[in-house]
């Protein structure tokens, strides 16, 4: 799971301004564009509004200035939609995708719910956090997940000839799955990124999901998390195997939240690791 307990270690030491300053300097070390992708001043951006069945989402939109390309939903981790993940989508979006990047939390309020991960941290952090991510129930995020893939394919900006991607991280990680499960036709690889909740003992558990989806997986497992639930990611593969959905499944040499510049266990080299690789799935949309 994603919570306070994943992080303490990690995070001893630094004040919440110390640690506030080093995410800031790692986003942009971290998630700056490399040579050969679109700079940043061809990119356009905007927050958009979208309309769900429980009022309006509103979240980040960015794409190549020029042309039409795939589409990707975005998941954020716990914390939610701020300026990590922009710079994050925009890197993305620079590598020739049009990202939309959401407030998972919109029920509650606009983005930003917290500026950092560093403010997730706090008691008040996860105080606030705790009744809005009670909201997202399964069902919540499947029908979330279908208008997203809606607006994508209502935007000029969003290739309709290509099929959809998502990624997300921590908790976002298992909302990939049920994104490609709400739109099966339209949604063709998924990246799950330190994903939790992937396996559970429910009905609608994600891995049990996998049969209904026509998509391509990537479930990048952080080694803390692999050595509380060893046999995750034995039944994702068999999951995966069975609903005939190539799937590729690893444990990175990181702990969970490995992928967010922002989070206290950031490790740029296994981060840069898991984004070729996710890459590679989305060169296949």
């Amino acid at each position: 799971m994603c919570d306070e307990t994943e992080f303490t270690g990690a995070a001893s030491g630094l004040s919440r301004r110390d640690f506030a300053a080093l995410s800031a300097a790692a986003a942009i070390a971290g998630c700056a564009p490399k040579a050969g992708s679109a700079p940043a001043s061809d990119l356009n951006e905007r927050m958009v509004e979208i309309t769900t069945k429980d009022g309006i989402a509103d979240a980040f939109f960015v794409h190549p200035a020029k042309g039409a390309h795939p589409g990707i939903v975005m998941w954020p981790d716990i914390a939610g939609l701020r300026e990590a993940k922009k710079i994050m989508a925009r890197k993305l979006a620079a590598a020739g995708y049009a990202v939309l990047c959401v407030n998972q939390y919109y029920r509650g309020g606009p983005a930003p719910v917290m500026q950092s991960f560093s403010e997730y941290m706090t008691p008040e952090g996860q105080a606030k956090v705790k009744p809005l991510r009670a909201a997202l129930t399964p069902a919540a995020v499947t029908l979330d997940a279908a208008a997203y893939v809606g607006f994508l394919d209502g935007d000029p900006a969003v290739d309709k000839a290509r099929k959809i991607g998502s990624n997300g991280y921590c908790m976002g990680g298992p909302f990939t799955v049920r994104t490609a499960a709400a739109s099966p036709s339209r949604v063709g690889a998924a990246a799950s990124l330190h994903g939790a909740g992937l396996v559970t003992p429910e009905p609608d558990s994600p891995h049990r999901l996998l049969a209904r989806t026509q998509a391509r997986y990537l479930f990048a497992i952080a080694r803390n998390d692999d050595q509380k639930a060893p046999g995750d990611k034995d039944e994702l593969r068999k999951a995966a195997e069975a609903a005939h959905c190539p799937a590729e499944i690893e444990v990175y040499n990181a702990d969970h939240g490995w992928c967010v510049p922002d989070s206290p266990a950031w490790d740029p080299n296994e981060a840069d690791r898991a984004w070729q690789r996710m890459l590679a799935l989305f060169a296949k949309l």
